[in-house]
């Protein structure tokens, strides 16, 4: 029988961490590629960054065992789904630009939205087809203005895109199934991750084997960003995503592309932002923001004799 969560859980300050949390993530290129700067190849950095935190989920794992047997199956499948997104997005924000990995990203909202409506019997609210909206045209501006002439279409475009896919049909499943429990997902996911980038560094990348001395070098910063900074956040993300609608979880963690953007422009001097980008940053906020609004202004208009 599947445990549920209780029905007076506020919504509103589960949303505000998802925003904060996808804020988190939207630095998540600059470990990616600050990592190259130890002489660490390119997607090698990709796996030390997942594989660093099963140091401390795994010995978690084990004193949590019977965590595993209550869903093993869709977590499993949740963790799988889940962890090649997450390979497939990291390996674009190094493969393309920034701005352009996290936008193929975020068209998640609209598949989120599409798979709740199917599949969880989601309402598909005005409010939501709204929010949906005014992210497009936030996407949009921001596309606009950019010399993307010098950064051809390439194979990162194609993993952000289906990163985006992947991801919302896993946090999907997650929302069907309150019973899967963080630590077992957590375990999975980061180890899927882990293996889906070693998989392409032996088939697409080639890259070398790493030297020894730099790989020590980077654990340090490897294990500040990974585990300190990146993990709580992640854990965050996954527990709440099984409370709240897909739909609005993926319109809330588009915090992650206005942080995302908002900092490379600043660190990154050939992505620098231009006026419509900046109003299409504030479209994509106005959106994570409208269905919550609307939401809330709904439910105490009932209250009103």
């Amino acid at each position: 029988m599947l445990t549920a969560f209780p029905k007076k859980i506020s919504e509103t300050p589960l949303s505000f961490s998802i925003l904060i949390s996808g804020g988190i993530w939207g630095l998540y290129w600059i470990p990616l590629r600050e990592i190259e700067g130890y002489g660490i190849p390119t997607y090698w950095s990709v796996f030390f960054i997942n594989a660093c935190p099963l140091i401390f989920i795994l010995p978690l794992s084990l004193l949590k065992l019977s965590h595993f047997r209550t869903s093993f199956w869709p977590t499993l499948q949740v963790g799988l789904l889940i962890g090649i997104a997450f390979t497939f997005y990291a390996s674009a924000l190094l493969e393309t630009t920034i701005m352009r990995a996290t936008l193929m990203f975020y068209l998640s909202p609209i598949w989120g939205t599409i798979i709740g409506y199917f599949f969880l019997s989601e309402p598909f609210t005005r409010a939501r087809l709204l929010s949906i909206c005014i992210a497009i045209v936030g996407l949009v501006l921001l596309l606009s203005g950019t010399n993307n002439s010098s950064y051809p279409l390439n194979i990162g475009d194609l993993f952000a895109f289906l990163s985006g896919i992947l991801f919302s049909c896993g946090s999907s499943i997650l929302k069907h199934r309150p019973d899967i429990k963080m630590i077992p997902l957590t375990s999975f996911v980061y180890i899927f991750t882990s293996v889906g980038a070693f998989l392409l560094i032996i088939f697409i990348s080639n890259e070398p084997l790493i030297n020894i001395k730099n790989f020590l070098t980077s654990i340090p910063y490897v294990f500040m960003w990974s585990t300190v900074i990146l993990l709580p956040s992640f854990m965050i993300v996954f527990k709440v995503s099984q409370i709240l609608f897909p739909g609005r979880v993926a319109i809330l963690l588009m915090s992650e592309v206005v942080v995302a953007i908002i900092s490379a422009s600043v660190l990154v001097p050939e992505e620098k932002m231009f006026y419509l980008q900046w109003l299409g940053a504030l479209a994509i906020i106005t959106a994570g923001f409208t269905e919550l609004v609307i939401a809330k202004f709904k439910k105490k208009s009932s209250y009103i004799p």
